[in-house]
């Protein structure tokens, strides 16, 4: 994906995370958000692993599951992690252009 620097992406922990989530089959909070992005990070070859069958969005999954670990929380909770998953698409098409 890039070099090794000192610098870190915005957002790379949901990257990093959440690929290492979906390659275990786990729903979590990083593996819905790389779902929600998936036809953008593909862009930057970025290959997201295809949604099981009878799931539903995986914007809603998100919703429902920090609905359940956040309560009344759980709005502002997934507004900003969708903030994250923008910032890590924002910096990497950055890194395209250089």
């Amino acid at each position: 994906m890039r070099e090794k620097t000192d610098s870190v992406l915005p957002g790379e922990e949901i990257l990093v995370r959440g690929l290492k989530e979906l390659n275990a089959g786990r729903v979590t909070e990083e593996a819905l958000l790389l779902r929600i992005g998936a036809a953008r990070l593909a862009v930057h070859g970025i290959r997201i692993p295809p949604r099981p069958e009878g799931s539903s969005f995986p914007e809603d999954e998100l919703y429902e599951l920090l609905s359940r670990k956040h309560g009344a929380e759980a709005y502002g909770r997934y507004n900003s992690l969708l903030r994250k998953l923008v910032s890590l698409e924002n910096a990497l098409d950055a890194i395209a252009k250089r």
